[in-house]
């Protein structure tokens, strides 16, 4: 751990940021999410449109952004909310039953006792994050939004994806830059770096340790 960079008056000036997917869950959520809401058999057909799309897009279209946007315009273009919304319901039910990481929520409680601000920063889509921010103990929810008009998704994405400088850019956001905070973040990927190197307290798969302690 290094020295902060920045001191603050009070604990409510001190931010926790953590990753959701392989840093407080045990896997990736994204595409059990889909399979759980559109069946396997749509997920596949998808992805196998999605592969074909690739190899005839001449290189335009091999971003890890880009790719996700257009599964989500493949398989959410059209789609009534509601059923999706009841499926995203079920789905962060079974998130908390079965792929939450201990250690992971025993730090956001030992954050939430010292009066600390709590951010779930996350590349997984508001859909199902929405209704574990508060079971998990969370003040914000900064993640990848899906777009609705009418009670109907458009296929399209509010914003960027939420991952790798759109997280910093996100929190800068939240809470005005980061100028007389102190922040704490936890991440366990690529997608995390930048988040990573923005904070003071910077934590790397640190829930994978046997010697994790508060």
């Amino acid at each position: 751990m290094r020295q902060s960079k920045r001191a603050v008056n009070n604990t409510a000036n001190v931010i926790a940021a953590f990753d959701f997917d392989g840093t407080i869950t045990t896997r990736d959520t994204f595409l059990p999410f889909l399979g759980a809401a559109f069946g396997r058999r749509r997920l596949t057909g998808a992805l196998m449109r999605l592969a074909l799309d690739v190899m005839g897009s001449s290189g335009r279209m091999r971003s890890r952004d880009a790719l996700k946007a257009r599964l989500i315009a493949i398989l959410f273009t059209g789609r009534d909310c509601s059923p999706l919304d009841v499926a995203a319901r079920d789905f962060a039910t079974r998130i908390t039953t079965h792929l939450l990481r201990p250690r992971a929520l025993e730090r956001v409680r030992w954050h939430r006792e010292r009066g600390h601000r709590l951010v779930l920063i996350s590349a997984s889509l508001d859909i199902y994050l929405t209704h574990l921010v508060e079971r998990l103990g969370f003040d914000d929810l900064l993640c990848t939004r899906l777009s609705r008009r009418d009670a109907v998704f458009d296929g399209r994405l509010v914003g960027n994806n939420c991952r790798g400088a759109e997280k910093v850019a996100r929190l800068e956001e939240l809470i005005g830059g980061c100028e007389g905070y102190q922040i704490y973040a936890y991440g366990d990927s690529a997608g995390d770096r930048e988040m990573l190197r923005a904070a003071d307290f910077p934590f790397c798969r640190r829930f994978r340790k046997r010697d994790d302690h508060a």
